[in-house]
């Protein structure tokens, strides 16, 4: 006899999260998430070390943590000891990392250790959306800075961490993304991030310092991490391999004082993050992260080029972007009448798909027009067509873009 189905519905506790849709497969022209090049994937590297490293450690997978311990593998926790060290001018040992399955757990660690209800924290107006979301869930309340072409303002924080003093409320940290910021691709002057510092230390407010997208900087020159030049430890940092390797390895890492360190261990109740693929990269990354990270940014750079030529010719002077000086996105501006909210179901409609600009602010009536374009993934082929359709969507939709202003940008 048939019965009905079991109903979980009543079981649900009251502030779970809206159900996710069922997985369709993505857009034909997809322009979203942090999905990067895969031609750029070192497959033959990473199946070389795949081999060898099994080979010689492979009976260490029967014990958790490979008997390195909680922290992660340890060979990858010392190449990332001196990874930071030459990239980022960051000196820390092998004890000072604990390896994660990607940033996202980063920033679940991170907010779990510090962070209740009601909090604030202090955030760029324009910021990775996996941060404004987790904060939105959390009950914390995210006070955006506006930023400029080198990223946080930093008279716009002062003025905010001294409104905030008046009123008794102490950030529990200000989180930026200085290097090749997400999504505006600026990257912070050794200078401000001085200025940054100094407040932080003045307020008593630590640092939440997202470096996800470093290695990703067209020239390959950086200025020292935050973490690099602050003398009294009030610096968490984060990084990953999912931008540099592939984002499906889920790999990433944080650094921070044992103070941090322990509790986030207490927390990161997973028996450990994925062992293969922590040998598999240190394995990789000792002898070609060097040689491999300047292929992969001159792949992106062309890919960048090919997403502003098509910007160009198909919206002309309707669509405003200033070039990033890393990464795999671009930050556009469309005229102010476009709700991109609106054009992300229009556009996915026919076939292209774009990460509406309100979704990663802490403004929306500043990120309304605006939206994030992700050209790491398409082919070259497939951004210049991409392009081309979301253009005719905001055409139908929206009366833009204006033709005219396309033949005079042409023939300028």
């Amino acid at each position: 006899m048939a019965t009905a189905p079991f109903d979980f519905a009543p079981l649900f506790p009251a502030d779970l999260p809206a159900p996710a849709a069922r997985w369709t497969g993505l857009a034909k022209y997809s322009f979203v998430g942090g999905n990067n090049d895969a031609d750029q994937v070192p497959v033959e590297g990473l199946t070389d070390a795949a081999t060898a490293v099994l080979e010689r450690e492979g009976r260490t997978l029967a014990t958790y943590g490979l008997a390195s311990g909680p922290q992660g593998y340890r060979p990858l926790r010392e190449f990332l000891v001196a990874k930071l060290q030459r990239d980022a001018a960051i000196r820390c040992t092998a004890d000072d990392i604990l390896i994660v399955s990607g940033s996202l757990q980063a920033l679940d660690l991170v907010n779990q250790t510090l962070l209740s209800r009601g909090d604030t924290v202090i955030v760029e107006q324009e910021t990775y959306q996996g941060a404004l979301t987790r904060l939105a869930r959390l009950g914390v309340n995210a006070v955006g800075i506006p930023l400029d072409h080198e990223g946080m303002r930093i008279d716009a924080l002062a003025s905010a961490l001294s409104d905030l003093k008046r009123r008794n409320i102490r950030p529990k940290y200000i989180y930026t993304i200085p290097t090749v910021q997400n999504p505006t691709g600026t990257i912070m002057p050794e200078a401000r991030r001085t200025e940054l510092l100094k407040l932080s230390q003045e307020h008593g407010v630590p640092i939440f310092e997202d470096d996800c997208y470093a290695d990703l900087i067209w020239d390959g020159r950086r200025p020292p991490a935050i973490h690099a030049l602050a003398s009294g430890g009030g610096v968490i940092h984060i990084g990953s391999f999912s931008k540099s390797i592939a984002p499906a390895l889920r790999v990433g890492f944080i650094v921070a004082p044992w103070e941090m360190l322990s509790r986030m261990l207490a927390l990161k109740t997973d028996a450990g993050s994925g062992a293969l693929e922590q040998m598999v990269l240190a394995e990789y990354c000792r002898p070609h992260f060097t040689t491999h990270v300047p292929e992969l940014t001159r792949a992106l750079r062309a890919k960048l080029d090919t997403l502003m030529e098509a910007l160009n010719a198909q919206f002309g002077t309707s669509a405003e972007f200033e070039a990033p000086k890393g990464g795999i996105f671009l930050w556009v501006k469309l005229p102010d009448n476009v709700d991109t909210l609106r054009l992300y179901q229009a556009a996915l409609a026919a076939g292209v798909s774009i990460n509406p600009g309100p979704e990663w602010s802490t403004n929306r009536g500043y990120s309304g027009s605006r939206l994030r374009l992700c050209f790491a993934s398409p082919s070259h082929a497939q951004i210049r067509e991409g392009v081309a359709v979301l253009a005719e969507v905001c055409r139908k939709e929206f009366g833009v873009p204006a033709r005219i202003a396309n033949v005079e940008k042409a023939r300028g």
